[in-house]
């Protein structure tokens, strides 16, 4: 007899993305799937410095459980890192740490959405959301975006319509769109937060890998600005992007109550992220190193994305549509089918394996009515040698 599994998972299905990965195993293809940074680009002396000082300065901190909400060292370095960015009054206490940024939303499934629930997510959105979202019964609802992210006059009128439980946005180099909300834009979502009593998560953790100027200031900061608009938001924040994956760090900051059930939820999922790896972050951000280590990885991925982008315009021409990413690690493009080129995803991303380049199609990104003719790209993992060569074999499978 079959094992009872819970109805819930009736809702979700295997990582598309994990699925396409079984398939690149393949020797010489190369990989422009995964949405990993570049390992060349950690900072292992500094991490090796962190890791010693941590081990050193107080062991048995390091090395002990510790508290759900996280360890004090480390929420103190994060709201100086956030102050940094324009969150002046964040108080340690304003942020819990989480194993990754995707545990906090995964704690955001657990703490706000009972089965049945509206939630609004962009169209497209990060996989692993309408995952978890769907997971927890969450009645997914897509709006729309363009190169400046959410069309914020489309938002509105779903939430009015649809009274969500709430709304998430990746408003900065968003995955897998690139995109970014404009300032403007940034401020109407806060007014309609207020307007409709509706919590806006803003998910950020492509935000500080931008390639010449900066972007818009998160919503985060700029709710400063609208009354009112900070007891409708959470932001969740990630050090895999930047410092390393491997080190699981991530935090969310979000109303007193909201956290509060939140720290509950994750005393029973994981009791706390590791103290180890908090440690690590904490004395990594105490010693200075993150504006260095930053300064590198912008520098090397945009001469990436510049690399990609190029190279698709001159391999592809008009048989690909895209906008030049300012930022992040992906390239969200789309078919056009000039010239009678193909315009399914899909079977353009067989053809390419076999011609030994792999990329995700972009109709898992879609909560409903995907757009099959997209796709995603990742520059962060190839160099430019490898990109140029990756993309003169797409054009080959185009």
């Amino acid at each position: 007899m079959p094992l009872p599994f819970a109805d819930r998972l009736n809702n979700v299905e295997t990582s598309a993305i994990r699925e396409l990965f079984k398939l690149l195993g393949k020797p010489g293809i190369i990989s422009f799937a995964g949405g990993f940074p570049d390992s060349a680009m950690f900072d292992v002396d500094g991490i090796r410095q962190a890791v010693n000082t941590a081990l050193t300065e107080d062991p048995g901190a390091a090395l002990q459980y510790g508290a759900t909400e996280g360890y004090q060292p480390l929420r103190e370095q994060l709201a100086a890192f956030m102050a940094s960015k324009g969150v002046k009054d964040l108080a340690p206490e304003g942020l819990i740490v989480t194993t990754g940024s995707q545990q906090a939303l995964d704690l955001l499934g657990k703490t706000m959405i009972s089965p049945g629930d509206k939630v609004i997510v962009e169209g497209p959105t990060f996989l692993a959301t309408i995952q978890c979202f769907r997971l927890y019964g969450a009645d997914l609802i897509s709006a729309p975006i363009d190169a400046n992210g959410v069309k914020t006059d489309e938002l509105e009128k779903l939430i009015a319509e649809h009274k969500p439980k709430l709304v998430y946005l990746i408003p900065t180099f968003g995955n897998p769109s690139g995109a970014t909300l404009s300032a403007e834009r940034r401020k109407q979502v806060l007014a309609m937060a207020v307007k409709h009593q509706t919590l806006i998560v803003e998910d950020d953790p492509y935000g500080d890998l931008y390639f010449n100027a900066a972007p818009p200031p998160s919503i985060l900061s700029l709710s400063k600005d609208v009354p009112g608009s900070r007891d409708w938001l959470a932001h969740c924040g990630s050090m895999s992007k930047v410092l390393s994956p491997g080190l699981r760090v991530g935090w969310m900051i979000a109303p007193p109550e909201l956290l509060a059930k939140a720290t509950m939820c994750k005393q029973f999922s994981d009791a706390h992220t590791s103290t180890f790896a908090q440690a690590t972050a904490a004395q990594y951000l105490k010693a200075g190193r993150m504006p260095a280590t930053l300064a590198r990885v912008r520098k090397v991925y945009g001469e990436r994305a510049v690399a990609m982008g190029a190279a698709l315009k001159r391999e592809l021409g008009d048989a690909v549509e895209f906008t030049q990413p300012q930022g992040g690690l992906f390239f969200w493009a789309r078919l056009t089918g000039a010239g009678g080129k193909t315009k399914d995803a899909g079977e353009f991303a067989k053809r390419a394996i076999e011609k030994g380049v792999a990329f995700v199609p972009g109709a898992p990104f879609y909560a409903n009515h995907p757009d099959v003719a997209t796709f995603r790209l990742s520059f962060a993992t190839a160099d430019v040698a490898k990109i140029e060569e990756g993309v003169g074999r797409l054009g080959r499978a185009v």
